[in-house]
C-alpha cells in the first residue's frame, strides 16, 4: 500500500529532486521555491511505498479576477509505479488537502492529444477544459513533447462542485454523431476519413483522438502533425463558442479515445 503525506520539512521537499530527475531527465526545480512555496499558500506532497519516495505532486497558490486557486504544477510518479493508480491518488490526497486549506479550484495544463491523461483528467477527475491554449511552452526538445507544437488544455478541477462530487450520468457515446469518422491504416493507427461541420447549436458533441500519440509520432510524424493541427481547430471552435471537454470515453477497438464537449453554462460547476 502507499501513503502520502504533506511534505513540509526542507530534507524532505528536496528529495523530490531525484524523482525529478528520473521521470523528466530534466534539471529540478529549485528547493528555495518549492519549499516557500510550500509555507505561502503551496502544497507539496509525498507518496512512499515501504518508506521510500515513490512519487510527489507540487502546487502553488495562483490569483486571478479577485480569486484564490491552487495551481497544479507537477506530478511525477517513478516509472517502476506509473500503471499502480498512484496518479489518481496523488490528485485525490491533493483535492482533500486544498479543500482543508480553503480553495475552490484546482487548475493544470495536460496535451490534449495524451489519452491516458485525458481520460484521467476528465473521466475519473472531473475536471474540465474550457481553456485551448496554443503552443503554451515553445519548442520543447524532451522526449514527450519533441516534434510537436506544446499545446494544452487548462483543466479546471471545481473541487465542491456538484459535477465533482456527484455520481455523474454518463454519455452514452452510440447516440452521438462523432465530428470526425476515422480508419485504422497498415499500422493500427486511426486517420481521419471525414469531418463533418461544427453544429454549435447541438448541446453534446464527441470528438476522436488517438489512443497512442507517441508511437504515431515515432513512426508516422507528419500524421501526429495531422491530428495536432485539426484537433487545435476543432477545440478552439468549441472553447471559443461556450463548449468544454467534460469528459472522455474509450473505443480501444477503434484505437480512439472520444471527447465528450458540451456547453459549459450546462454544467453544474
Amino acid at each position: 500500500m502507499f501513503q502520502i503525506k504533506r511534505l513540509e520539512d526542507i530534507g524532505e521537499i528536496e528529495s523530490i529532486q531525484q524523482i525529478e530527475k528520473e521521470v523528466w531527465n530534466m534539471s529540478p526545480i529549485p528547493i528555495h521555491q518549492t519549499y516557500t512555496a510550500s509555507h505561502n499558500g503551496g502544497l507539496i506532497l509525498g507518496a512512499f511505498h515501504e518508506n521510500q519516495l515513490i512519487g510527489f505532486q507540487y502546487s502553488f497558490p495562483g490569483y486571478m479576477d479577485g480569486k484564490s486557486y491552487l495551481c497544479s504544477h507537477m506530478l511525477g510518479v517513478l516509472p517502476t509505479y506509473q500503471k499502480s493508480g498512484l496518479g489518481k491518488k496523488l490528485k485525490e490526497a491533493q483535492r482533500d488537502y486544498a479543500l482543508e486549506m480553503g480553495y475552490s479550484l484546482i487548475v493544470w495544463t495536460f496535451d490534449p492529444l495524451e489519452s491516458v491523461n485525458a481520460y484521467l483528467n476528465l473521466h475519473k477527475l472531473k475536471g474540465i477544459g474550457a481553456t485551448y491554449i496554443e503552443n503554451h511552452y515553445g519548442e520543447m526538445t524532451d522526449s514527450l513533447n519533441k516534434g510537436l507544437p506544446t499545446d494544452r488544455f487548462l483543466v479546471e478541477w471545481w473541487i465542491r462542485s456538484d459535477h465533482v462530487c456527484k455520481v455523474p450520468s454518463r454519455v452514452d457515446i452510440q447516440s452521438l454523431k462523432p465530428l470526425v469518422e476515422t480508419k485504422l491504416d497498415n499500422f493500427g493507427f486511426p486517420t481521419i476519413t471525414k469531418e463533418y461541420e461544427i453544429n454549435l447549436t447541438e448541446d453534446i458533441l464527441a470528438v476522436p483522438i488517438p489512443e497512442h500519440i507517441q508511437q504515431i509520432k515515432n513512426k508516422m510524424p507528419e500524421l501526429a502533425k495531422e491530428w495536432r493541427y485539426k484537433t487545435r481547430n476543432w477545440f478552439q471552435t468549441l472553447c471559443e463558442n461556450g463548449f468544454a471537454a467534460s469528459d472522455v470515453i474509450r473505443n480501444p477497438e477503434g484505437r480512439v479515445s472520444y471527447y465528450i464537449f458540451e456547453k459549459r453554462r450546462n454544467l453544474s460547476l
